[in-house]
This record gives C-alpha cells, structure tokens and sequence, in this order.
C-alpha cells in the first residue's frame, strides 16, 4: 500500500512540477494612418483690454460698430477698416476723481436691445465726493446682447456716464471673418499710414474729434 502511495504522489509532484505550457496568441500588428483631427473654428480670435481717459464729460451710447473701430487697418490714407468683424464685452472697469470739494458720479447700464434680445438693463453706479474715485467693475451678464458676439451694427452695446478726466478699461473679445467679409470704419481718417494697424476713440470718432482719448505712444488715426 506505501508503494502505491509513493508512486501516486510521485505522479502528483511531477504534475505540479511540469505545468501545462500557456497557449499564447500572437497578435498581428496591423498599421494604421489615423485621419487628421477636426478643425473646430479656425476664425482668428484675440481677447484685449483697451484704455480711454475721457477729455471732456460724457453722457452717451456705443454701439457695437464704435467698438470694432477701436483697432483699425489703414487701406487708404482716408479710408480705415476694422482688423476684426465681430466684438463681445467681458468686463468695463472706471476710475473718476473729482476735484476737492465736488463730487462726481459714473453710470454704466448694458442696456442694448436688437431683434428681440436685451440688455440686462442693470444701472451700475458710483460717487465720489474727492476723496477716492469713484469706481466701477461691471460685466454684462451671460444671456445679455453686450455678452454674445456682434457684428459692426449700430446697436447699443452700453450707455455710459462719467466726467472730464475719467479713466476706462474695457475688456473685449474680437472676432475675425473667415468669409472674406471686410467692414470699413464708420468715420474716414486724415493722413494715415497705409497698411499700418492704429487705435481709435471708443466712441469711433478720429482721434481730432474723440471724446475718449487711447494712451499716449500709440498710432492714432
């Protein structure tokens, strides 16, 4: 009986030993060219914040065709067109110190309205009475005209209120046409320099006539 034991285990011990061999597949390397990936816009985008100090008191609309001629591009001495074809507000940020003594107060209301869609008609407002500016950091809000991409159109984009010496930051997106759509600027220019990018007042006039001065340094038209 201990022989055939032994030999049982014997058997069992070379099993354990000689595991059956693993059955590997071969896998076959196929190559493949994937395709090139999607383009989602290929319109040239640009997000800046321009600055204006007021040289006379203000009290008056812009419209989204005064925001596209703040960047301009000089074809003719006279005739500029704007670098992008569509505009959208993120933030407008003033400053406006009076003289000691007096006080001054700066409105901005988003309160543009074009084929049934409206400004958030939201009246944003601040005073001074000289010893800080007053001072404004406004956005208009996400389902707000000023807030959606707008084509040169002389749709209100905002009002805005504020006195002599007033300092304005307002921070755009710009948005180029891909369709070959060129928009010239409302107002002609004197004497520019052709093919020359140049800045203009946020109130799309020439710089001779513009209430809303861009910083020194800068080419003007």
């Amino acid at each position: 009986m201990s022989t055939k034991r032994n030999m049982k285990a014997a058997k069992g011990g070379n099993l354990r030993q000689n595991p059956r061999k693993r059955q590997g597949t071969a896998r076959r390397s196929v190559a493949t060219i994937p395709h090139p990936p999607s383009i989602g816009d290929y319109a040239v985008t640009q997000s800046k914040r321009l600055r204006f100090t007021t040289n006379a008191a203000v009290a008056q609309e812009i419209t989204f065709q005064n925001l596209l001629d703040t960047v301009l591009f000089s074809v003719t001495a006279s005739f500029p067109y704007d670098v992008f074809q569509q505009v959208r507000i993120r933030k407008i940020r003033l400053w406006s110190l009076p003289s000691l003594g007096t006080s001054s107060t700066v409105v901005v209301i988003f309160n543009g309205t074009t084929l049934g869609t409206q400004g958030d008609r939201v009246v944003h407002t601040d005073a001074s009475m000289g010893i800080e500016p007053a001072f404004l950091d406004v956005r208009p809000r996400q389902t707000a005209l000023a807030s959606m991409w707008q084509t040169s159109l002389a749709n209100n984009a905002f009002y805005i209120e504020v006195p002599t010496g007033s300092i304005i930051d307002i921070s755009l997106d710009f948005r180029s046409d891909t369709q070959g759509v060129a928009t010239s600027a409302q107002n002609v220019s004197a004497g520019a320099t052709v093919g020359a990018l140049a800045f203009r007042g946020l109130d799309g006039l020439a710089i001779a006539g513009t209430k809303f001065t861009p910083p020194a340094g800068l080419n003007t038209i």
